[in-house]
Formats: C-alpha cells, sequence, structure tokens
C-alpha cells in the first residue's frame, strides 16, 4: 500500500513554461538574452516534481516563434501553462502561444530580486547598461498588456506575483497550481465504477451522472452486484486464508470478530479487488438493497473491509451509491489528503465540536491508529449483518469538500478547514471523529448547510483549501469556502 499522503494513482502531468522577451534587446543589451534565459531555467527547475513533465519551449521573443511554440505546446499535449514574463514584451508575442494551447494559463510576474539595489544601479555610469539591467528587473512592466488581450480574446489565466528565490508564498502558490492542474488531469482520467442502485427516499444523493462527466471527464462503468457475486464463487480457499492473514495485519480485528464472518469478507475483498482491476476502476460507489437473493445479500454485507482497503489504495469507494462524494473522495484522494465518506452524527456543544462519521468503508491510511473492526448484528437501514471498521480521522488540521450540484444545473465545490481532535467517540462499529472549526460548530453548520450540499461529504488530512480553490478555477466551477 502507499504511505499516507501519497497522491494516489498518480499519472504524468504535462506542463508548458515559456519566457517572453523582445528581439530588439537583443543587440542593443550585452548579455540581457543569456540572463533571461536563466530566470526562465530557474523556474523550469522549480517546476520539476515526481510525474510532471515541463515541456519548456524557451524564451518566446518575436511573432514567428510564437506561433511555433503555440504549436510545440499543442503537439505535447500540456495539460496547464505557466507563462515566466522575464522583461518587456510585446503581447503579440504572447497571444499565438497560449491560443494554440487552449489550456488555462498561470502567468508568473516574478522579479529576480525583491528590489533593485539603486545605489549600485545609479553608479553604473553607463546609461545603456543601466537600461539592460533595469530590463532585467521589469517583469511587471507588460503584465496589464498581456492580461488585457487576454481578457479581449478569451483566454483563462491567472496570475502569481512574487520574488522567482526566497519567496516561500509565491511558491506555495505555483505548488498549489500545479497539484490543482495534476488533480483535474487525474480526475478527467479517472474510471468511476457504479454498483447497483440509489438508496430509495434520499433525495439530495441522486446525481446527473453526464454532467459529472462532463465537469470532470470521467468516464462511469456501470456495473450489477451479480458481477461481484460471480467472482466470489471463484475465490479459492488459499486465496480467503491469506486475505484473512491481511485482515489481521492491516487492522486491529476485535476479539468477538467470528472467523467465518472474516473469512466472507475477506472472499468478498479478493472478488473486489478482481472487479476494479478489470473494470481499470479508480474510485466507486455502491449500494444494494436486498431482495432475498442470499449470495447478493451476502457479498454486500460483507464488503466494507475490502472497501475500505480498496480507500486506503487510491481507490476511494462511496456507500450508499453517493456518486457526487464517490468524485469528492477521488479528489481529495489525489491532493494526498486521503477522503473518507462522511456525514454529521452529533453535535456536541459542550466542547463546541461536531461529530461526524459514516457506517461503511473508511481511509484506513488517514486514521488516527489502527482502524479497528467490530462485528455488527445489524446495518442500521440497511440490509444484513457482518464486520465493519471503526475509526477516527488522524489528530490535527484537516478538510471537508463536498461535490454540489446546484439548482441551476451546474456543478460547485463546498469545503471547509477544521481540527480533528482527541475525545470520546462513538464505539458502535462505524467511522466517526471529532471537528472544531474556527467560526465554531453552530456557525460552520449553518454556512454549510446554507449552500444545499448533500447530507454525505469527504474528509480529508491538512488544510488545503487553498488547493481546491484553484482547483475550481481550473474546471471553471464555484468554490465555497465556508471556514
Amino acid at each position: 500500500m502507499n504511505p499516507p499522503n501519497a497522491p494516489q494513482n498518480a499519472s504524468t502531468l504535462r506542463i508548458g513554461l515559456f519566457g517572453i522577451g523582445l528581439d530588439a534587446y537583443w543587440p542593443q543589451f550585452s548579455g540581457l538574452k543569456e540572463r533571461l534565459e536563466g530566470y526562465l531555467a530557474r523556474v523550469a527547475q522549480k517546476l520539476a516534481r515526481p510525474n510532471v513533465e515541463v515541456v519548456n519551449v524557451g524564451l518566446v521573443d518575436n511573432a514567428d516563434r510564437a506561433r511555433e511554440a503555440g504549436g510545440e505546446l499543442r503537439r505535447a499535449d500540456v495539460d496547464l501553462i505557466f507563462l515566466h514574463v522575464t522583461t518587456y514584451a510585446l503581447s503579440s508575442t504572447v497571444l499565438p502561444v497560449v491560443q494554440r494551447a487552449r489550456v488555462p494559463v498561470i502567468v508568473l510576474n516574478l522579479a529576480p530580486e525583491p528590489a533593485i539595489d539603486y545605489k549600485t544601479f545609479n553608479n553604473m555610469g553607463d546609461r545603456t547598461r543601466m537600461t539592460g539591467e533595469w530590463l532585467a528587473h521589469c517583469a511587471a512592466c507588460p503584465v496589464p498588456e498581456i492580461a488585457n488581450v487576454f481578457k479581449r480574446a478569451g483566454v483563462r489565466f491567472h496570475q502569481v506575483t512574487g520574488v522567482l528565490e526566497n519567496d516561500p508564498v509565491c511558491w506555495s502558490e505555483v505548488d498549489a497550481w500545479v497539484e490543482a492542474a495534476r488533480v483535474a488531469a487525474g480526475m478527467a482520467g479517472n474510471r468511476l465504477g457504479l454498483m447497483g442502485h440509489y438508496y430509495g427516499g434520499m433525495l439530495d444523493i441522486y446525481s446527473d451522472v453526464t454532467l459529472q462527466c462532463a465537469t470532470f471527464g470521467t468516464h462511469v462503468e456501470m456495473l450489477e452486484v451479480e458481477e461481484l457475486v460471480a467472482r466470489r464463487r471463484e475465490v479459492a480457499a488459499d486465496k480467503i486464508a491469506a486475505r484473512v492473514a491481511e485482515f489481521r495485519e492491516i487492522f486491529d480485528v476485535q476479539p468477538d470478530c467470528g472467523d467465518d464472518a472474516l473469512a466472507e469478507a475477506a472472499r468478498t475483498s479478493v472478488a473486489l479487488d478482481k472487479l476494479v482491476a478489470d473494470y481499470r476502476l479508480g474510485s466507486m460507489a455502491y449500494f444494494h438493497k436486498g431482495s432475498g437473493v442470499k449470495e447478493c445479500e451476502d457479498a454486500i454485507s460483507s464488503i466494507i473491509l475490502g472497501t475500505s482497503m480498496l480507500t486506503g489504495r487510491g481507490v476511494p469507494v462511496a456507500g450508499e451509491y453517493e456518486v457526487k462524494n464517490a468524485q469528492a473522495m477521488k479528489i481529495m484522494d489525489l491532493f494526498g489528503a486521503g477522503g473518507s465518506f462522511t456525514e454529521y452524527y452529533a453535535m456536541d456543544f459542550a466542547d463546541d465540536v461536531v461529530l461526524m462519521g459514516h457506517d461503511g468503508p473508511g481511509h484506513i491510511k488517514i486514521a488516527e491508529g489502527k482502524t479497528k473492526v467490530r462485528p455488527l448484528t445489524v446495518y442500521h437501514g440497511k440490509v444484513g449483518s457482518g464486520i465493519s471498521v471503526e475509526m477516527a480521522v488522524r489528530h490535527g488540521p484537516v478538510t471537508m469538500l463536498a461535490v454540489v450540484e446546484t439548482g441551476d444545473g451546474k456543478i460547485g465545490l463546498l469545503c471547509a478547514e477544521a481540527e480533528s481532535v482527541p475525545g470520546p467517540i462513538l464505539a458502535i462499529g462505524n467511522t466517526n471523529s471529532r471537528y472544531r472549526f474556527k467560526c465554531g460548530a453552530r456557525e460552520f453548520v449553518n454556512r454549510w448547510n446554507s449552500h444545499g450540499p448533500a447530507h454525505h461529504c469527504a474528509v480529508g488530512v491538512g488544510h488545503i483549501a487553498q488547493k481546491i480553490e484553484k482547483l475550481g478555477q481550473l474546471l471553471q466551477m464555484p468554490v465555497v469556502r465556508v471556514c
């Protein structure tokens, strides 16, 4: 299994990069072009990271080179472009690059130093050299011109303003853009399996699957519970024994868990892994009401340990056929934050916390300690009985995310930052945690509910609202942060 907080199902993100200049300057100011190319190379170094390919097309300094560079980025199929504004350049050398690539653009308005050394500058004694030195520092100069042309041409762009070196605020923002782009690409390449049907009567969770596909690029596979049943029949005894042993290693299996229940869970877990592999799924949502067909009911009632393991391996699984929350969980997992299925459990006004959790699978990689496995004689509101997981999310900063379908037929993101805090939880064989919000429990609940999300959301570790906001900008969807 992957280490906690590692981005899951990582695939290569291709980032386009180019700098800009004006070819008329090069014969006038000795060394200026080489200096600016050095700045661009430094940006390329800072953008480089695992599973990211930086396609650096160099310094663009005239309209002909702009058209060529745009073609290079288009052929490279980049997901995002960083435009490093190194000095003044004509907007006619910028627009053709981004028009041909047709992806969002991040304008890097980066000064090479926090400030010009005015005394040294003014003592240079050669106004031509002084002008060349100024041009190496005037990144901010053409940004209004570029922004004006981008706006009029309908080019989506965002800005980062700061210093090339030793500016953690600036580079944290750049990192957030890269992470958001990687998640957007991950969602577009994701295959979501939907097995069974909605929990009848939960009108808030019903989802427009076509809208989900159109917004995120997700591919959906419609699955039958019988497909899981068929694979359960094929699981050999040695595979069951090996999976039970794996359960005992990964989970804190309580003494009152029966061997037969563990074996049934192991059989389903192995079959579920096969189903996921066969369809190349990156996430899943499921529910089955049950209608007296024992094999189907046995498969669903023994699914929780297997789905928890999948969730921990980067294939988040949402119960109750909650399509929107499967998407939210996948987003959180791609950000490396985990993404566990949750809803309100209760409010603790004495400690000013909200208790939140859910029955069914939990993200075992973000648990506080080892996840317990407990037997349940009834799954409340559902068919059957069996074993389930009990965990609290790791204590410390957390972020909650809901994918919201609005009344006007659009999708938005709703998020909040909080702290998972120690204290008593409900030992009922479900995931549940205590969350404290800066705005207070009462105000958080009022704010969150006012935006009309479904009653489920995803919770992950760390404060990543800034990254979620950037993901929304890249996908052109509204993001609301309530706390």
